[in-house]
């Protein structure tokens, strides 16, 4: 079936997270994503996983779950061959994405005036972590390091404990929509214009971005965030807004309800005099022990049948495994497998839009370092003995299962 992005190539120079995720978003969109890793070694996040386990015995499963739809080339960058052949590859190209530390590819020659000296309508979206200049400009930027940055570990967990980081990486993923979100206006505008432009996107400025309620409170208000030291969702929030827990073990959520509303519900009739704006927020903690003592005296299940009875916002508060087998996580499949040469048959989430006539999909595995080099080559009019000169210097590297 035609996909969205169908015929579009991207030259794709990224490893790790941000990149990666970009990237597999278009291809899971139907572009062609042809990505450049290092020959030999590959994407640094092959030799990173977590448990200190792999899948299938030696695949990596932060490389497999940011790298699906795509083609593997594996290149000496800095052979002068190799950099004749990526120019005259990018010549067909429609988009460039990197996020190497700024100005290290610009030294290998695979800048944005590189790839526009050869193709005045090539979109060049470089992803940082705090920008392309200024005083971190040299600086490491990584996921955890932002959430410090940010104030967003500092706005996380009990007062009584230290800042606590998120339990995903959620900032290099906030960095990659932004990158598909530009790489999308930029293709849009140059089908008007036919124009390419440069695209800079940081984690620091995407992060900020999705913090707009909190910093527009904070800088408007002319106050700062105090973590409560209890169960309460949100260091702005007042009660009951929180996670509570059951008699059983389990957890549930309960979001934005009016605090009578909900007593009345669970029959904490007792905690009513709490109900006054100035309360709800200044005693929070002590509110949240109170209701944690009555959610406590139900079991998970008979709570939740309750809450959602009375129409209170809730909902139960599952982990990794359990969230992936949740009936309407099943009914909308956002869980699907696929077959890996190496792994196996792996399960995986599924691409988050659905378009009704341009459906994305799964329709490639994460590739073995390099493994459709030669194709890729030959698509370039590179010939076979060319190719095989290329593997001897050690410019290639081709991995098959």
């Amino acid at each position: 079936m035609e996909k969205a992005l169908d015929g579009i190539k991207v030259l794709d120079f990224s490893h790790l997270l941000q990149g990666p995720f970009a990237t597999q978003l278009l291809g899971d969109l139907g572009a062609d994503i042809i990505k450049i890793e290092r020959a030999g070694k590959g994407d640094m996040f092959r030799g990173m996983t977590f448990f200190n386990a792999w899948v299938g015995g030696t695949e990596s499963p932060c490389f497999l779950a940011w790298n699906r739809n795509k083609r593997s080339i594996a290149l000496n960058l800095k052979s002068p061959r190799v950099h004749e052949i990526l120019m005259d590859m990018a010549k067909t190209a429609d988009v460039v994405v990197q996020n190497f530390r700024p100005g290290v590819l610009e030294k290998l020659g695979y800048g944005y005036e590189d790839f526009k000296a050869v193709n005045p309508r090539i979109i060049y979206c470089s992803g940082s972590g705090y920008g392309e200049s200024g005083p971190y400009v040299s600086r490491p930027g990584q996921d955890m390091l932002l959430q410090g940055l940010t104030g967003v570990a500092s706005a996380t967990g009990q007062a009584s404990s230290p800042p606590h980081p998120l339990g995903a990486g959620l900032p290099d993923q906030l960095g990659a929509m932004n990158m598909v979100y530009a790489i999308l206006a930029a293709l849009l505008w140059r089908e008007k214009t036919g124009k390419g432009q440069r695209i800079e996107v940081s984690l620091l400025h995407s992060l900020m971005a999705h913090l707009s309620q909190e910093y527009f409170s904070v800088l408007n208000l002319g106050r700062d965030f105090e973590r409560p030291d209890s169960g309460i969702g949100h260091p702005g929030a007042e009660a009951p807004f929180g996670i509570y827990a059951t008699r059983d073990g389990r957890h549930v959520s309960i979001a934005m309800s009016p605090f009578r509303h909900v007593m009345e519900t669970i029959g904490a009739d007792h905690l009513l005099h709490y109900d006054t704006p100035d309360q709800l927020f200044a005693k929070r903690d002590e509110i949240w022990r109170e209701v944690d003592a009555v959610t406590r005296t139900f079991d998970c299940d008979t709570l939740l049948k309750r809450l959602l009875d009375a129409d209170v916002w809730t909902a139960e508060v599952k982990d990794f495994r359990r969230a992936a087998e949740d009936p309407q996580v099943v009914h909308c499949g956002i869980i699907q497998s696929y077959r890996h040469p190496i792994a196996g048959e792996v399960q995986a989430v599924a691409p988050a839009v659905k378009l009704s006539e341009t459906p994305a999909s799964i329709d490639r595995p994460a590739p073995m370092i390099g493994e459709h080099g030669r194709e890729i080559l030959a698509e370039h009019g590179i010939d076979a003995a060319e190719i095989a000169a290329l593997e001897e210097a050690g410019d290639l590297t081709v991995q098959t299962a």
